[in-house]
């Protein structure tokens, strides 16, 4: 079978939040690479407000675009910050500007001295224009009877609804890109049983997108996902953005996807839930009489809860098909160990069929480490088995959540196929056999990786392979050691050998993850959740770290083009 390495590079060029004034040449021009306006004060202080990247560094007049609203999905107007905000500039090596840059407002023209190499100066002018957004994109598309979810081929610009339905007169529901329009009004009934075409047009007025919905199957390719079809949905603050824990508070992340949403629990019993497309916080779940300690999500888009159990104690699973709907007792079980579980659960395969859960067994501080974990086999959409698997054989041993503890995802919904996962220190990946012992190591030379922390796992069938996801907690952020994501095709598990960083099954990867929090470091935990659509043709994928302060998304189409 084929496998493409996408190395995601486009807007994750640079490895923490802040940019160097100079850097070394990436071009053969010479002159003003960019200007970079940063908040400084406000909710997303030291934040990125805007960015201008120049083209042509001849010019003496620079006007930063800065977006009317932040968030760009918000209401807020930015016109307040533009009075006082930062300026960086990227420049050419012997390049310089005068008096050096710093706090300046942008609502006025801001005099400096341009010396390039050569040593010719110039004066340039620096100010700031309120721009609306250029963005005229249909995110979703939902027939509200029969009830379709539209797939979305962005390149095409074309909306497959996959129904034998008779849909002359359906109205649908639609996501459009943040303050855009979109005409005639799919609230309205129309006629899709032979096409129709809607417009989306930017907040700016002027940049649109057709888009054609039809009646049809689309093609799929053969196998996995298509590289040319991966993008970044989001990659955002969770803490000025959201309202999120803030790296010093002990938080207990975990991830699940449902519907369009993508759920955060911090392990404080209240699970939020976002727009799983632009990462907006939209509400809190119904938890309803759960006791929620974390979250995951499996392949038939059902969202499971779980609590906390101590050793002894009785471990629960709740189940909803929505963030919305009251969830209803899956499975309980008395943990018959002596150590607790419920912090890390993970599920590959679809609980109202066949699937398997496992649920990590945490080490306990000052009093030993585990290397064992729960193995939940689900039949027929009821669980038939409940075995500990003893992984010490391996070498593997974690300790207690959320920081040293690790989560254990299947390579299969059978138990027999074995298991995947890590933990810090020294941070191999271990193939864990059936009977405990390890089948394939993957590991890592990089110098770098004494501050990571690769615990988070997840795995997930599309399109007929099965991928696992790996994320790598940052320990010292402050240090400039940042977040990575790994996804790799195990459906060869002993094929996993030699570098995680560049081994054969690797397909995606991203090892320069922007982030938001560089003041210190504290508690390093975190999630990553992969999650197919119900109906087959999307993959998405989301990290949370909670130490580095960054919750961001991927998704990725198995259409052929």
């Amino acid at each position: 079978m084929k496998r493409i390495l996408v190395i995601l590079s486009l807007a994750l060029a640079v490895a923490a939040c802040h940019k160097p004034e100079y850097v070394l040449p990436t071009a053969e021009r010479q002159g003003i690479t960019s200007l970079t306006a940063y908040f400084t004060f406000g909710q997303y202080e030291d934040q990125e407000l805007a960015k201008l990247d120049i083209s042509n560094p001849d010019i003496s007049r620079f006007v930063i675009p800065v977006p009317y609203y932040y968030p760009e999905t918000s209401d807020d107007e930015t016109e307040i910050y533009m009075i006082k905000v930062r300026l960086r500039a990227e420049l050419q090596p012997n390049c310089s500007i005068t008096p050096p840059l710093s706090i300046v407002d942008l609502t006025e023209e801001n005099h400096f001295t341009y010396t390039d190499a050569s040593g010719a100066s110039r004066d340039i002018v620096i100010t700031g224009e309120r721009v609306h957004s250029s963005k005229a994109q249909l995110m979703t598309f939902d027939i509200v009877d029969p009830p379709i979810s539209g797939i979305i081929d962005e390149e095409s610009h074309k909306v497959s609804l996959v129904s034998a339905d008779d849909l002359s007169a359906a109205v649908a529901k639609v996501s459009i890109s943040a303050h855009a329009s979109i005409s005639p009004d799919p609230a309205e009934p129309h006629d899709y049983n032979n096409g129709f075409t809607f417009t989306v047009t930017a907040a700016n007025g002027v940049d649109k997108t057709e888009y054609t919905v039809v009646k049809e199957v689309p093609e799929k390719i053969d196998y996995g996902f298509n590289s040319s079809s991966v993008k970044q949905l989001f990659n955002l603050d969770p803490v000025s953005n959201a309202g999120m824990p803030p790296y010093t508070e002990k938080a207990y992340i975990s991830l699940a996807v449902t519907g369009n949403n993508l759920v955060v629990s911090t392990g404080d019993g209240a699970p939020s839930y976002f727009n799983k497309l632009t990462g907006v916080k939209t509400g809190a779940v119904n938890t309803g009489s759960a006791t929620v300690a974390s979250v995951t999500s499996d392949e038939g888009g059902n969202l499971l809860m779980f609590n906390h159990a101590e050793g002894g104690a009785e471990f629960s699973i709740w189940k909803s098909s929505s963030v919305s709907e009251e969830p209803t007792l899956f499975h309980s079980f008395t943990n018959s160990s002596d150590l607790p579980m419920g912090y890390k659960v993970k599920v590959i395969g679809d609980v109202n069929a066949d699937a398997q859960i496992v649920a990590t067994l945490e080490g306990i501080d000052g009093i030993t480490s585990s290397s064992k974990f729960w193995s939940l086999k689900v039949e027929g959409g009821k669980v038939v088995s409940e075995t500990i698997i003893d992984a010490s054989a391996t070498g593997m041993a974690w300790g207690s959540a959320p920081v040293n503890g690790t989560s254990i995802c299947a390579v299969s919904p059978n138990p027999a196929d074995g298991w995947f996962g890590a933990c810090y220190d020294p941070n191999i990946i271990n193939w864990i056999k059936s009977d405990g012992t390890s089948g394939a190591q993957c590991g890592t030379s990089n110098g770098e990786s004494w501050g990571w922390n690769a615990n988070c796992f997840d795995s997930k069938r599309f399109n007929n392979a099965t991928f696992m996801s790996m994320f790598i907690v940052s320990h010292f952020p402050s240090w400039g050691i940042g977040p990575k994501l790994y996804v790799y095709d195990i459906a060869n598990p002993s094929a996993m050998t030699g570098e995680f960083e560049s081994c054969s099954p690797l397909v995606m990867s991203n090892n320069k993850i922007n982030w938001f929090q560089v003041g210190g470091y504290a508690i390093a935990s975190g999630d990553v959740v992969m999650a197919p659509s119900v109906d087959g043709f999307m993959l998405y994928i989301y990290y949370y770290d909670h130490n580095s302060q960054v919750i961001g998304g991927y998704s990725a189409d198995c259409i052929k083009r």
